[in-house]
């Protein structure tokens, strides 16, 4: 069997993400808006030029180019969606790359650090670095634990965001070095799924064995919709052949940052 990158327990973050997956509470009140939908090119441009095919991040590039990143969140800021001029998938891709990036734009303002986590340090009320109130989009107040709960897993009943919103870890999905756009937004999710479920350094499926993500626990209710299991889900984005009833062992989740030297293959 592939060896896996062993490392301390996250219990306590474990017991709080599955917490926070359950909660109907998390849903984010409907804004209304009469922006249009926006263009994704200044993120395209800094994911194409600082994030690695193989998934890790250049947060000292991003830092350099904080000027760029500026401007799109500011861009974002101005505009939030709303069903009356946006389709769906306008809707779900501005979330996406929203959380992708403000998420950079965290990381950045804290470089260098070992970890996302860490960023909480120091705030007052604040259980984590998700629940930092710091995203404003026409004057409302997100966090990040906000966009991901109360709008995109709550509204879209998509499983596959799972593999496109990145929290800057090594056993996070990779961060795509493009941004997400509507027109491709069903092939960039499962392509992400796809690439998720075949990196041995996060999933390794047996065919009477799975070690798989945290993630299939955290969010199992979002791939058990219509009375599936969570094979059922992983059968669909594997060329691997599953057992009817393998056993399955969750590994433990790396929070160190997604650079270059914690992500290389041991």
């Amino acid at each position: 069997m592939t060896s896996f990158r062993r490392i301390k327990p996250a219990y306590w973050t474990g017991i709080f993400l599955s917490i926070i997956a359950s909660l109907p509470s998390c849903k984010v009140k409907e804004y209304v808006s009469d922006s249009k939908p926006v263009d994704h090119s200044l993120w395209d441009q800094l994911t194409r030029k600082h994030v690695h095919p193989e998934g890790y991040v250049d947060y000292a590039g991003f830092v350099a180019d904080s000027n760029l990143l500026v401007a799109y969140l500011d861009m974002l800021s101005e505009n939030h969606p709303n069903d009356t001029y946006w389709s769906r998938d306008q809707q779900l891709a501005y979330w996406i790359n929203a959380y992708n990036a403000f998420t950079v734009k965290l990381i950045v303002d804290h470089y260098p650090v070992i970890g996302i986590k860490e960023i909480k340090n120091g705030i007052p009320f604040v259980n984590t670095v998700w629940d930092i109130k710091f995203i404003r989009i026409e004057g409302q107040s997100y966090d990040l634990n906000n966009i991901e709960h109360g709008i995109i897993r709550q509204k879209f009943n998509e499983p596959r965001i799972h593999f496109a919103v990145n929290c800057a870890s090594v056993s996070c999905p990779n961060l795509r070095n493009e941004a997400y756009t509507a027109p491709k937004l069903d092939q960039q999710l499962s392509e992400q799924t796809y690439r998720f479920l075949a990196d041995i350094n996060k999933n390794e499926i047996l065919e009477d064995q799975l070690y798989l993500s945290k993630i299939f626990f955290w969010y199992g209710t979002d791939f058990k919709k219509n009375g599936k299991k969570v094979t059922d889900f992983i059968r669909k984005y594997t060329d691997h052949k599953i057992s009817d009833n393998p056993k399955v062992k969750y590994l433990e989740y790396d929070w160190n940052l997604n650079v270059r030297e914690n992500m290389t293959s041991e």
